[in-house]
């Protein structure tokens, strides 16, 4: 038997029939949902030091629990020392069981460990339905250890739903429990 983490089922239970009420969909299926995950970590100090592309890695992997994928430069830029296929960055795309544990801990465990955190912006969103944030410190996970870490670092996530409006994807990311900075 699955474990269903507590985001989906929230999801299943509460979320579904709220967004079905306020946006009105007839069908269930049409209800948005998160659909992946990405998670960004660009390393463009690894020219110099290969070593630091391999924490970034290895940090990148305990946090998803799940292997990144090494990204490369598309061209060469001069003035960056950066040549065409070099290593410039790690991404992992999270779906399924994986996405809901960590979208789960990143709303409930590490957004809230951010120094002065008051919520997040509600500017990230795309025009499309998806939710883009930047997180200066990976630190703020718990399963980093503060005093192995070589470098601090930041990462991009971005929150893919199959919402067709930024209104919907942000009722739902609300719903889920999305900590977005109160409006005045």
């Amino acid at each position: 038997m699955a474990v269903v983490s507590e985001l989906k089922e929230r999801y299943e239970k509460e979320v579904v029939p709220r967004l079905q009420e306020r946006f009105k969909y007839k069908n269930p299926m049409n209800v948005p949902r998160l659909v992946k995950v990405v998670i960004n970590m660009g390393v463009g100090d690894s020219i110099g030091n290969p070593k630091l592309l391999e924490a970034a890695v290895n940090d990148l992997a305990t946090i998803t629990g799940q292997k990144p994928l090494v990204t490369r430069a598309r061209k060469s830029i001069a003035s960056f020392k950066v040549r065409e296929g070099m290593p410039i960055g790690t991404k992992v795309t999270l779906r399924g069981q994986r996405m809901y544990d960590f979208v789960e801990k990143l709303f409930f465990m590490a957004l809230p460990r951010v120094r002065d955190f008051r919520g997040v912006s509600t500017k990230g969103f795309d025009g499309r339905g998806n939710y883009t944030l930047g997180i200066r410190e990976q630190i703020i996970f718990p399963e980093i250890e503060y005093d192995k870490v070589e470098k601090v670092r930041g990462m991009d996530v971005t929150l893919v739903t199959s919402a067709e409006t930024d209104e919907e994807a942000k009722e739902l990311l609300t719903l889920l429990g999305m900590p977005f900075t109160p409006q005045r």
